[in-house]
């Protein structure tokens, strides 16, 4: 991906299709321009990331393994590509008010999931907290962090070490006394 040598601002329209190999004329018949490439593929990362997050967490499994697991897919996931995860959590920010708003709904997506996830596991453990979508939106927040302080360390190959933490992190809120 060409952002990933020169970052999103620096990037024209010529590096984008001499790393993909293809015209201009062909880059146009597919996107009105870097925004919009930029974008659609930010956006195909995140569903994939999403799809592996949702289907690894099995609902056969003990509900914090099933957190462990779905953790470890979403991380996994980073990992698997660390360039393109450097890129998309660092460069989002460049690229403009669209993109972070596209970053913000993808978040809120993951919360989802990480509520969901939640409410199956109160199904079978009515002791724990159930979780707002603030609370969510937070410890997504909280887990994002975690990854962009290894990201930024350059231990974008190492972010599955992260998964114990973030479960500890998703657990402690679930099961904190009441106030």
């Amino acid at each position: 991906m060409a952002i990933t040598e020169k970052g999103y601002t620096a990037t024209t329209i010529a590096d984008v299709v001499r790393h993909a190999r293809v015209s201009k004329r062909t880059f146009y018949e597919h996107f009105e321009d870097k925004e919009a490439c930029f974008l659609a593929a930010y956006e195909a990362a995140s569903e994939e990331t999403l799809r592996a997050i949702a289907s690894a967490a099995d609902p056969g499994l003990p509900w914090k393994e099933r957190l462990h697991a779905a953790t470890l897919a979403y991380l996994h996931s980073l990992e698997a590509r660390p360039e393109l995860t450097r890129t998309y959590l660092l460069e989002i920010h460049a690229a403009g008010p669209r993109a972070l708003k596209l970053r913000r709904e993808v978040h809120l997506r993951y919360a989802d999931q990480l509520r969901e996830l939640v409410r199956a596991a109160r199904a079978e453990h009515p002791e724990l907290h159930a979780l707002s979508a603030p609370m969510a939106t937070a410890l997504v927040g909280g887990i994002n962090e975690l990854v962009l302080v290894a990201v930024e360390k350059g231990h974008t190959g190492q972010l599955r070490e992260l998964a114990d933490t973030a479960v500890e992190l998703v657990h402690a809120v679930l099961v904190a006394p009441e106030k």
